[in-house]
C-alpha cells in the first residue's frame, strides 16, 4: 500500500482539498466548470435546491440538485494553470482516501463539462451560437507534464498541426479529445469543432495591441488547418487542459463553447450576459435528459 505524501497531496487542517477546500463527498458525479467565480450563481440559480456553498480563491463550488439527482458547479479560474488544480483536486476527492493516503480501489469517473465563452476563427461560424469541442489543440506546456495515450487519429491530426506551424515558431503543440460518452449524449444537433487552448488571451491568440507579436502568422494557420476534412472552430484557454488530464485520469469531459466573437469577422456579441444566461438553461435541461 503506498502512500501518498503530505506534501503530493496537500490537505487542509479540516482535511480538505488544498485548493478547492472541498470534502470528499462535497461534488456530484456530474460537474460543470466555469471560468468566472461570478457565473457560479448564474448556474446554480437554476438548481432545484443548493445543498452548500463553498468557496477558496478564485475557486467557489456549490452543490445542488436538479429532478433530485446531484450536480455541481465550480469556478476554475482563467487557464491551464489552474486546470491542473482542479482536475487534479476533484479526482483526488473522489478517488483517494484522505484518511489512509492510498489510491481507493474502485476508482469513479466524473463527468465534467465546462461552459465558457470563447471567439470562433470561421467567418460561417454565427456569433451568439455555441460549439463544442470535438478535440483541442494546447498551446500551453500543460500535457507535457503527463503520460498521454493517443490514438491513432489523434497521432495524425497532432503531426498535421504541428506541420502547418512555422519551424522557429517555437510551440509544441499537444492534442486530448472530448470524452466520448458525454460528446455522444449531448453532442446531438450542435455544431462541433476542434478548438485551440491559448497560454494568453492577446498575443497567443493572435491579437496585436503595443507589444510586438512573433508569430504573425498564427491566426492564419488557424483559420486555414485543414486536415480530413476537420477544420479549427474557435480559441479559449482551458479546454486541452481538461480535455487531457480528464482523459489521463478516466474521466468524461466536455467542453460548450460560447460563441461571443467572430475574429474573421471581427464581430463581438450585443448581449453575451443574456446569450451565456440562454447557454446556461440549455445546458442544464440537456444534462437533466441524461442524469
Amino acid at each position: 500500500m503506498n502512500q501518498i505524501t503530505e506534501t503530493d497531496l496537500i490537505l487542509n487542517a479540516d482535511s480538505s482539498a488544498y485548493h478547492l477546500n472541498l470534502l470528499p463527498g462535497d461534488i456530484a458525479d456530474t460537474i460543470i466548470t466555469v471560468g468566472d467565480p461570478d457565473r457560479v450563481g448564474e448556474v446554480s440559480k437554476y438548481f432545484d435546491t443548493v445543498e452548500f456553498k463553498k468557496g477558496k480563491r478564485e475557486f467557489i463550488t456549490h452543490t445542488g440538485r436538479i429532478g433530485g439527482k446531484r450536480i455541481t458547479v465550480l469556478s476554475t479560474g482563467i487557464g491551464t494553470d489552474n486546470i491542473d488544480i482542479v482536475l487534479n483536486e476533484l479526482d483526488a476527492l473522489v478517488n483517494i482516501d484522505f484518511k489512509t493516503r492510498t489510491i481507493n480501489p474502485n476508482l469513479r469517473s466524473l463527468n465534467i463539462i465546462r461552459i465558457g465563452t470563447s471567439g470562433a476563427v470561421q467567418g460561417d461560424i454565427a456569433v451568439d451560437s455555441v460549439l463544442l469541442s470535438s478535440a483541442a489543440f494546447g498551446l500551453d506546456p500543460l500535457m507535457h507534464y503527463y503520460q498521454q495515450s493517443l490514438t491513432d487519429k489523434e497521432q495524425n491530426l497532432l503531426k498535421a498541426f504541428k506541420a502547418a506551424l512555422p519551424a522557429n515558431a517555437q510551440l509544441s503543440p499537444y492534442i486530448a479529445s472530448a470524452g466520448n460518452k458525454l460528446l455522444a449524449a449531448l453532442g446531438n444537433g450542435e455544431q462541433q469543432g476542434i478548438t485551440i487552448t491559448a497560454p494568453g488571451f492577446y498575443s497567443p491568440q493572435g491579437r496585436q495591441i503595443r507589444a510586438v507579436v512573433a508569430i504573425p502568422e498564427l491566426m492564419n494557420i488557424i483559420q486555414q488547418f485543414n486536415f480530413e476534412g476537420q477544420r479549427i472552430a474557435n480559441l479559449e484557454m482551458e479546454t486541452a487542459g481538461i480535455y487531457g488530464l480528464a482523459a489521463s485520469l478516466g474521466h468524461q469531459a466536455l467542453s460548450y463553447n460560447v460563441i461571443l466573437a467572430n475574429r474573421a469577422t471581427h464581430v463581438f456579441s450585443k448581449q453575451p450576459a443574456k446569450i451565456m444566461d440562454h447557454y446556461i438553461k440549455h445546458l442544464l435541461e440537456k444534462l437533466a435528459d441524461i442524469l
